[in-house]
């Protein structure tokens, strides 16, 4: 269909070009004629009337001698091979610019009468069958006394008017024709520069539509269509890598969900067929229960997350104390710490500080972060949780003195099921789900969270709030 369109605007560019041709040079020709032929009429009747109002012609009309004013009269005009007369009342050439004529010998004009060109002052003819060849005739009577003593009447030689007009229309078809040329070379940059580029984005929308997300729109212009099309490029690589992404979620999901399954399926078969007995079967119960609160625990995660990506659950933004709500998520940690002997320290900016935020999901991302530092902190270790503030912002810190991140995780920690590979043995319990949760909860409210780690020496998180007024 591009193909046919593009030949149908060439089809009728050609055209056009022919047609605007012949319109240039018929329509043309005829306007430029009748233009000379106004302006070159026009001119020589004041020349006519100029002539006739002199006193040197007036005065000597009658004379037998006007040699006086042959040469004037030939001066009298600009346009080359132009004849004047002086036409007495009778109807006879008296003086001529091109022949020896004079009032002793005057020329006859048969059918001369004045009187019939009534209000047109010119005709295009042969002047009463006096010239061989067309000319634009002129007359202006010379008068005085308001009697009427003769005429002055200017021929121009039509072929100069043609002349003059071919002249003219040349030019005007030359600029048609460079113009044309021009469009032409419009056209030849259009098919390289947007023709060429629209069919590429269109082939790479058709293949994007077929699901080959991997192709790449070779457009790299710096337009509009250039920006198009690393657009598109963009946009499909992001669905491409959503894609692997989701196949990925698929594959950690399943394994996570089946191997728990595995054992509590395992187990519970093997009670049921005696395999272990029952004075054993109180171990594997407990181990049971393990499993499923596994289960239920990566479920919760899920449907957490579910929530924050379709936005079903609207923030509830409010003013509250974060320095309370940070010190009753640490106490909810006390029986574990107090096991491991590890100490949580606070350091909290003033009495209180109050933060605009969703409680709930601001303890939810206090309860990770706390959980995630706990886990991965040895026994009798400090961890300690700090507040600041600054340019309006609330600064939240929770810094462990753990194993530490390696550098080629850092950025892979807030991928959903992603675990350090040295650390799925260890936490059993682990989804995965925690440190992606606490990046949605940030970016929902327009935050930020930052890590700084280290391994062997320990791990911080920073996340900031919007302070309230």
């Amino acid at each position: 269909m591009k193909k046919r369109l593009t030949s149908m605007f060439l089809v009728a560019y050609i055209l056009l070009g022919i047609l605007g041709f012949f319109l240039v040079t018929f329509a043309g020709s005829h306007m430029l004629e009748a233009r000379l032929e106004k302006s070159i009429t026009s001119d020589i009747y004041q020349t006519a009337h100029r002539i006739a109002e002199s006193d040197l012609v007036s005065h000597n009309i009658t004379s037998a001698n006007m040699e006086s004013i042959r040469s004037n009269l030939s001066l009298a005009t600009n346009y080359p091979d132009t004849i004047i007369w002086i036409i007495n009342s009778n109807g006879q050439i008296i003086l001529s610019t091109r022949k020896d004529i004079s009032p002793d010998n005057p020329i006859d004009l048969e059918g001369f009468n004045p009187a019939s060109w009534g209000s047109n002052y010119y005709q295009i003819g042969d002047f009463y069958g006096y010239f061989s060849e067309t000319r634009l005739s002129t007359i202006a009577p010379i008068t005085e006394n308001l009697n009427t003593r003769g005429y002055v009447a200017i021929h121009y030689l039509m072929s100069d008017l043609y002349q003059s007009r071919s002249s003219l229309l040349w030019i005007i078809q030359l600029l048609f024709v460079v113009t044309y040329l021009l469009v032409a070379v419009l056209f030849i940059f259009y098919s390289f520069h947007v023709r060429k580029p629209l069919h590429e984005i269109t082939k790479g929308a058709s293949e994007f539509a077929n699901g080959n997300l991997s192709y790449q729109i070779p457009v790299d212009s710096e337009n509009e269509l250039g920006y198009l099309a690393k657009n598109l490029n963009y946009m499909a690589d992001k669905l491409n890598r959503n894609g692997e992404y989701q196949r990925q979620f698929i594959s950690n999901i399943s394994h996570d969900f089946r191997s728990p399954l595995t054992s509590i399926k395992g187990y519970v078969e093997a009670m049921i067929d005696g395999t272990i007995p029952v004075e054993m079967q109180e171990k594997y119960l407990k181990i049971i229960s393990y499993e499923a609160e596994r289960l239920e625990k990566l479920t919760r995660g899920l449907l957490t997350l579910n929530e924050l990506d379709i936005q079903k659950r609207m923030l509830n933004i409010q003013s509250f104390d974060i320095n309370q709500v940070i010190k009753s998520t640490a106490a909810s940690f006390e029986g574990t710490c107090t096991t491991r002997q590890i100490l949580l320290e606070l350091i909290l900016s003033g009495k209180e500080l109050y933060a605009r935020a969703d409680i709930e999901q601001i303890q939810q991302v206090l309860y990770n972060l706390l959980s995630n530092a706990i886990k991965f902190s040895p026994d009798h270790s400090t961890i300690t949780i700090e507040t600041t503030e600054k340019n309006d912002k609330i600064f939240v810190s929770v810094k462990d003195h753990g194993i530490g991140i390696p550098k080629s995780s850092i950025n892979k920690i807030w991928e959903r099921f992603y675990k350090i590979d040295r650390s799925r043995g260890k936490d059993q319990k682990g989804t995965g789900l925690g440190l992606a949760i606490v990046k949605e909860i940030i970016s929902a409210h327009g935050q930020h969270i930052n890590v700084i780690s280290t391994e062997g020496v320990g791990t911080e998180f920073i996340f900031t709030l919007e302070k309230a007024k």
